[in-house]
């Protein structure tokens, strides 16, 4: 059996004596996160800091880039940062993108998103509506 990288928060979110437990990391969580919101119609990319946005340029994905969790327990809250096209409607994006993300974590994890929180970080001119 492969040595745990203690370097990530792992939270258990099974367990059965019978067979043993399901841990799930914090950096999952929030790649699922940033994979739900960039489903959405609207949403150009997550905005990440300045080592992020170096990493993409070079061609290696990052993705729970512009995503922060906090798992606590069995509640979720997750924290978005987004860059939207220009011509789509900011609340009714962000609301999209709320619902999405809290569907996908608590259906693939059994965790429950207490809250998931967005700043919009820029808006993407070159694609319009």
């Amino acid at each position: 059996m492969q040595k745990e990288d203690n370097s990530r928060n792992t939270h258990m979110i099974h367990a059965d004596s019978n067979i043993g437990e399901v841990q799930i990391a914090d950096e999952v969580v929030a790649i699922i996160a940033g994979l739900a919101a960039t489903e959405i119609e609207g949403v150009a990319s997550m905005a990440g800091n300045i080592t992020n946005e170096l990493i993409s340029k070079l061609g290696m994905k990052n993705l729970s880039k512009g995503v922060r969790v906090e798992v606590f327990e069995n509640n979720v809250n997750v924290e978005l940062a987004l860059n939207l096209d220009y011509g789509y409607s900011i609340p009714k994006t962000s609301e999209l993108v709320q619902e999405r993300v809290k569907t996908a974590i608590e259906n693939m994890t059994g965790l429950n998103v207490s809250e998931v929180n967005i700043r919009i970080a820029g808006v993407n001119m070159e694609k319009t509506r």
